[in-house]
């Protein structure tokens, strides 16, 4: 993992596998991000763009994949961005006509992202809170996403999707990208070591990275395809694609854990397409195939 200036703001000076409860991991996260902002996009800004709006490191664009709904269906609609980071996928919305919330736990992101509306001129409304406790009221999005923000990183992602499921319309898209579950066998390594398993599938107890007292000053929480499915189904929404792109014929780039080596071998990013039953709801079905889990190539 990178974030060295992070790292030595909170002291990390080793790993731990233990149970990571809901307040302890919000708190680290909020303290993690707020450190590692600038690094985070001195590093990877380029990439992500100030109003460009990428699902994940195999490049993944909504702009072609329109997994939130056709070209024009979110004009006037408004959209919830859940863990916004500095907003570039909401710029581009709103760039479409949308009525884009961004919301991020972290101060220092958000600083990024008011930067970011600085330079483009494009303002999006952004909003400091928890993914487990949206600050809206009911019945009041017309859809949300989230492309890596919030989910790995929260001990309840299932109160995450209740409280989606309850700021959404009926017949919203709430659509969201996180790791691929089946990467947490695997070390975290995009070179020939992060081949091989090294851990059960099965175990779902946190990485965590600790200072010298034990407390955690980074966290990622592990939930497996079947878990992510059931944290769905029981927030009432319903779940219409499973998307995984596959690795772009010619991408050289590394992000992290991610190469061209194990993009060939194996998926890294699950993207879960899903919506708010009930009618009205913006763009209809999700577009670009049937209902059900589907298999996606590169753009």
């Amino acid at each position: 993992m990178s974030g060295s200036s992070a790292e030595a703001l909170l002291g990390t000076s080793g790993i731990a596998r233990r149970a990571v409860g809901p307040a302890e991991s919000s708190a680290a996260s909020r303290a993690w991000w707020d450190a590692d902002a600038d690094d985070y996009q001195a590093e990877h800004g380029g990439f992500l763009g100030d109003d460009d709006f990428v699902w994940c490191p195999e490049r993944l664009r909504e702009q072609d994949a329109r997994l939130l709904g056709p070209r024009g269906a979110l004009r006037g609609a408004r959209v919830l961005e859940v863990g916004c980071g500095a907003a570039s996928c909401s710029r581009f919305l709103a760039g479409e006509g949308a009525r884009v919330v961004g919301l991020d736990l972290s101060a220092g992101m958000l600083r990024h992202a008011r930067a970011a509306d600085a330079r483009t001129g494009t303002a999006v409304p952004l909003v400091q809170g928890d993914a487990g406790a949206l600050p809206l009221a009911d019945d009041t999005v017309d859809a949300a996403f989230s492309a890596f923000g919030a989910i790995p990183f929260v001990a309840d992602p299932a109160a995450v999707m209740r409280e989606v499921a309850r700021v959404l319309r009926p017949g919203a898209p709430w659509v969201f990208a996180v790791n691929h579950p089946m990467r947490w066998a695997f070390p975290d390594d995009p070179g020939p070591d992060g081949l091989t398993v090294s851990q059960s599938y099965f175990d779902r107890t946190p990485y965590a990275e600790v200072d010298d007292d034990g407390r955690v000053v980074y966290v990622e929480h592990h939930r497996t395809l079947g878990d992510r499915v059931a944290d769905i189904v029981a927030s009432g929404l319903v779940l219409e694609r499973l998307v995984e792109p596959e690795w772009p014929k010619g991408l050289d780039a590394v992000w992290g854990q991610w190469s061209p080596l194990r993009g060939a071998l194996f998926p890294g990013t699950a993207i879960f397409c899903c919506r708010r039953p009930g009618a009205g709801g913006i763009g209809g079905s999700t577009p670009s195939g049937p209902r059900g889990l589907t298999r996606e190539g590169p753009p």
